[in-house]
C-alpha cells in the first residue's frame, strides 16, 4: 500500500506522542539504576536490529549499492549510536521538561546543516530565528547554574543538545537513502552499523543488569522503550521521511515538549515554571521564523 501524506503526518504525530511519554518513562529506569544508559542503548539497538531484519526480509529486497554503504554507516553513527547514547546519558542528568525543550532546536539545526551541506540561501529572518532559538536552548542549558560535572542538570542538558545535533545530521544524511530504498532496508543497516559502534561501550554494562530485581513497572517501562521508542518511532519516522521533507519531519519535534510536559506533570515527575515558559516561547519563536514561508 502506498503511503499518503495525511497518513505520514499521522505517523509523525504518533512519534511525537511516543517520545513525549518516553522522557518520563525512560527516566524511571535510568534514575533508579536498573539499567545503565550504555547498556540500555545496546539493548535498544540489538532489539531493533532483530526486528528490522525480520521485517525487511518480507517487505524489501533491493540490494544496497556500493556507493551508499558509507552513508549508511554515518547514519548508524549519528542516527543510532551517538544520538541514543547522548540522549540517555543526558536524560539521566536532567529533567524531562528540560530535555524536551532542548530537543526543539533540532529543526533549527537541520536548517543550519542543510545550508552548509546543500548551499541553500539563508535570509535575515531565518538568521534571526536561528539566533533566537539557539539562545533559548543555551539559556536552558545554563539554567543548570554552571558547567561543572557536579551540576548534573547543566551537563545533562548539554548532552541532550548534542543529541539533537546528532539527530539533525542523521535526518540530512538519511533523506537521500530513503529516496532510493525501502525504509526497512535503510533501518536494518543503520541499526546494524549503530550496534557495532555501541557494543564496545555498552556490552560490559549489559552483564551488570540485575534482571531479577525488576518490578513489573520497570519491565513495562523497558519494553516500552525497546518496542515503541525504538522500533516504532524509527520506522514511522523514516516512512514519513520517504515522502515528506526532513525539515517538515523535524517540525513535529515541537509537539514533544508540550506532550512531555503534560505527561510529566500529570505523573508528578516534573514541574513547569514561568522560566520554562519563557524559554519555550524563545525557542518556538526561533522555530517560527526559521520555518515561516
Amino acid at each position: 500500500m502506498k503511503l499518503t501524506k495525511p497518513v505520514a503526518h499521522l505517523f509523525l504525530f504518533l512519534v511525537a506522542l511516543i517520545y513525549g511519554a518516553n522522557y518520563t518513562i525512560a527516566k524511571e529506569v535510568l534514575d533508579n539504576g536498573y539499567i545503565a544508559p550504555a547498556a540500555f542503548i545496546v539493548l535498544r539497538i540489538a532489539f531493533a536490529v532483530i526486528l528490522f531484519f525480520i521485517f525487511a526480509r518480507r517487505f524489501s529486497d533491493k540490494k544496497v549499492e556500493k556507493k551508499d554503504w558509507a552513508r549508511l554507516m554515518l547514519s548508524g553513527l549519528f542516527g543510532a549510536a551517538a544520538n541514543m547514547l547522548l540522549f540517555f546519558y543526558g536524560l539521566k542528568h536532567t529533567t524531562p521538561i528540560h530535555a524536551a525543550l532542548i530537543m526543539t532546536t533540532t529543526p533549527i539545526l537541520v536548517l543550519v546543516m542543510a545550508l552548509f551541506l546543500r548551499k541553500e540561501v539563508i535570509s535575515i529572518k531565518k538568521i534571526l530565528g536561528i539566533v533566537l532559538g539557539m539562545t533559548g536552548a543555551i539559556l536552558t542549558i545554563l539554567s543548570g547554574k554552571s558547567l561543572d560535572f557536579a551540576q548534573a542538570t547543566t551537563n545533562g542538558d548539554l548532552m541532550v543538545f548534542l543529541n539533537a545535533a546528532s539527530y539533525a545530521i542523521y535526518l540530512i544524511i538519511v533523506k537521500d537513502l530513503l529516496n532510493k530504498y525501502h525504509p526497512l532496508t535503510v533501518l536494518k543497516w543503520v541499526f546494524l552499523f549503530g550496534l557495532f559502534f555501541v557494543l564496545p561501550i555498552g556490552a560490559p554494562a549489559v552483564s551488570d543488569i540485575a534482571w531479577s530485581s525488576f518490578p513489573i513497572s520497570i519491565w513495562l517501562a523497558t519494553g516500552y522503550v525497546l518496542l515503541f521508542t525504538t522500533f516504532f518511532t524509527y520506522y514511522l519516522n523514516v516512512s514519513a521521511l520517504s515522502i515528506i521533507p526532513a525539515s517538515t519531519v523535524s517540525f513535529y519535534i515541537y509537539l514533544q515538549p508540550i506532550l512531555a510536559t503534560i505527561i510529566a506533570v500529570l505523573l508528578g515527575k516534573d514541574q513547569f515554571d514561568v522560566r520554562d515558559l519563557f524559554l519555550l516561547v524563545m525557542i518556538f519563536g526561533g522555530v517560527y521564523l526559521v520555518s515561516k514561508k
